[in-house]
């Protein structure tokens, strides 16, 4: 039996969660379905259950714009971010309208038709489902939920102890009491170390290269301030939110232009956070801030790990395993009973899934973003990549926000098909997470990812503020994003008969 809906969702994380309660509050009048492969809510924060897993993002704007955080917290830990999609779901009654333990195999377009089939795995019997919908939106994210980025270091197979990768952390592993080494210097690293410091008998975070570092209080004082005079919870949400949109903005505004001052403030907070017996080598990297995503420790929990002296950084390359741990290239030997390999992800758009258009495969890698939410040559699609300079959760809104302008421009016009398509001059060599960021996952991912483009609208910004005008302010027939009716090209503006 095939399922039909309106507008079909792939993934119940922040993303697909908040698109269905988008198509609620903005009276689309579209019915919708969302397939998810797991079987709960919650996308990356039901999969990752490492030691201390909290969001890298300040919660007031990695919240959803339409429904308050309640708290002070500036980082939240992982459970309560996924209780906080499962409680937005269950409050637009989006819960319903799940189906789980669908993985996403196969969609085609139909011009002729003006509707995309998508065939599900149902992993738990092997069988297949068959859904059809007018519009599709890719909420699944941009990684490979099967499998981290693990490398192949020299001499692994000799090591006597456990090795472990932060995706697939063992639900019951015991780390009391043992020697424990984290490969890497990313958000789970350096959340890792303070996290367990505790339980072990020592932890080395070993890092090839350092990265940007930035202490934040474990709670708003200005949140904590509202709590106290009774501001009530939407007021001061959406002050607050306010606010840290515009200093994610500055800080990163002045990381480009200023990069010299910006590096010599976060190093001087670094100094004065970690005292006078840690190298601050450790945490000087050879790039300039926000080349790479910024890591942000609350309470500088990070640094009171290192000055316990439970936990330590080197700053060397892997030589190789040994029967004991690790070796570097400085000949310094790291015992260890547990090696930790928080090396990153590995790129994959839409779950792996194959697209077609009217049963010719289509490379997603060869397509141009426009409003970097649409894709040129896909009709009737929208996929939702977040920011990489601010919160995923900013550009998400965005996106399921402009879907609903061009839905509702659809219903009120008749018009059946929504495309984009780019000219020469508007691709760009660079991915849609190229160029702004250096990360080694986006490296390695570039060949996966959609292009940006070179010019306009087509051009990626990372901006916030020029992407809420675009989306929310500019008109939505721009001469760019073409409609049709059935397949008949229909002129921006024209008049529909009866509508």
């Amino acid at each position: 039996m095939t399922r039909h809906v309106d507008v079909l969702i792939i993934g119940a994380g922040l993303s697909g969660i908040g698109t269905a309660c988008h198509l609620t509050r903005e009276q689309t009048g579209r019915s919708y379905a969302i397939l998810e492969r797991r079987e709960n809510i919650g996308g990356t924060w039901d999969l990752f259950k490492y030691p201390g897993i909290r969001s890298d993002s300040d919660m007031l704007t990695f919240g959803f714009g339409f429904r308050p955080w309640i708290g002070t917290k500036v980082l939240a830990d992982g459970a309560s971010i996924r209780q906080y999609v499962e409680d937005t779901a269950k409050e637009y009654g989006v819960t319903d309208h799940i189906t789980f333990g669908r993985k996403v195999v196969q969609l085609d377009f139909d011009r002729a038709a003006a509707q995309w089939t998508v065939h599900a795995l149902i992993e738990a019997t092997g069988e297949t489902e068959t859904w059809t919908a007018n519009f599709v939106v890719g909420a699944s994210g941009y990684y490979n939920y099967d499998q981290g980025y693990q490398p192949d270091f020299p001499g692994q197979e000799n090591f006597t102890g456990q090795i472990v990768h932060p995706q697939h952390w063992p639900e019951n592993l015991d780390y009391q009491g043992k020697k424990v080494v984290v490969i890497g210097s990313g958000a789970t690293a350096i959340t890792l170390i303070p996290s367990m410091a505790d339980d072990v008998e020592h932890i080395t975070m070993l890092q090839r290269s350092p990265t940007y570092i930035q202490a934040l209080p474990s709670d708003d004082p200005v949140a904590i301030g509202f709590k106290k005079t009774r501001v009530p919870d939407a007021i001061a949400y959406k002050i607050g939110r306010a606010r840290n949109i515009a200093l994610q903005r500055a800080s990163f505004q002045l990381s480009r232009t200023n990069p010299e001052l910006a590096k010599k403030l976060m190093l001087t907070q670094v100094r004065l956070q970690v005292g006078k017996n840690v190298d601050m080598r450790n945490f000087t990297p050879t790039y300039n801030p926000w080349d790479q995503r910024l890591c942000v420790v609350p309470n500088g929990d990070l640094f009171k790990a290192l000055k316990s002296g439970k936990a330590d950084i080197v700053t060397d390359r892997i030589a190789k395993f040994t029967e004991k741990g690790i070796l570097t290239e400085s000949g310094q030997e790291l015992e260890a009973d547990i090696i930790v390999t928080a090396t990153g992800l590995n790129v994959q758009i839409l779950g792996g899934a194959k697209v077609t258009i009217d049963g010719e495969p289509l490379k997603i890698n060869e397509t141009v973003a426009y409003k970097s939410v649409l894709y040129s040559d896909i009709p009737n699609f929208l996929m939702i990549i977040g920011y990489t300079n601010a919160s995923w959760t900013l550009k998400a809104d965005l996106a399921a926000a402009y879907l609903c302008r061009v839905l509702n421009i659809m219903r009120d016009r008749g018009y059946t098909t929504f495309e984009v398509h780019a000219n020469p001059e508007d691709y760009a060599d660079e991915s849609l997470m190229g160029g702004a960021l250096t990360s080694g996952y986006i490296q390695r991912g570039d060949g996966e990812m959609p292009r940006q483009g070179a010019r306009g609208a087509w051009k990626l910004v990372n901006n916030y503020y020029r992407d809420r005008t675009l989306m929310h302010k500019a008109p939505i027939e721009d001469g760019v994003l073409q409609f049709s009716k059935t397949g008949t090209a229909v002129e921006p503006g024209e008049k529909v008969l009866g509508a």
